[in-house]
């Protein structure tokens, strides 16, 4: 059995060819939409459909295997890193996404000093800048 496998079976999910791909997709790393998801799994699939990638990054983010972002003014996008509390920043320029972790020891984000009753138990933190391609595009233009 692989570890895909294992993986959905251990958060209730049935094993499908189309999960296993998505998985393999996102495993590869990084921030990705959807029509990019769609074109590296057909590149592993004979066909399968964008509503069915869809279907299964639904699935997967409800069973904590992946997790959806969603900049302001940018499309969805997908990644493997879930379940823990990292934030992201984005790039003003290209829109390239990476993670940042959260305070090292400590989760400050998680303790807002006025909840309004709620327990929270996660921070969606996204700082914006310039990446270092970005700048030196800049500092060329200059």
């Amino acid at each position: 059995m692989s570890g895909g496998e294992e993986l959905l079976r251990s958060r209730g999910l049935r094993v499908t060819r189309p999960r296993l791909a998505v998985l393999d997709v996102l495993s590869a790393g990084g921030h990705l939409e959807v029509d990019e998801i769609t074109r590296r799994v057909r590149e592993r699939l004979d066909s399968v459909s964008t509503q069915a990638v869809y279907d299964v990054l639904g699935a997967l983010s409800r069973a904590g295997l992946s997790r959806r972002i969603e900049p302001a003014g940018s499309p969805a996008r997908y990644e493997a890193r879930a379940g823990d509390n990292h934030h992201h920043v984005v790039c003003r320029g290209c829109g390239e996404i990476a993670d940042i972790d959260c305070a090292v020891g400590e989760k400050p984000c998680l303790d807002p000093n006025i909840a309004h009753g709620f327990e929270v138990d996660e921070a969606e933190v996204t700082f914006w800048g310039l990446c270092p391609t970005c700048q030196a595009r800049r500092s060329a233009d200059d």
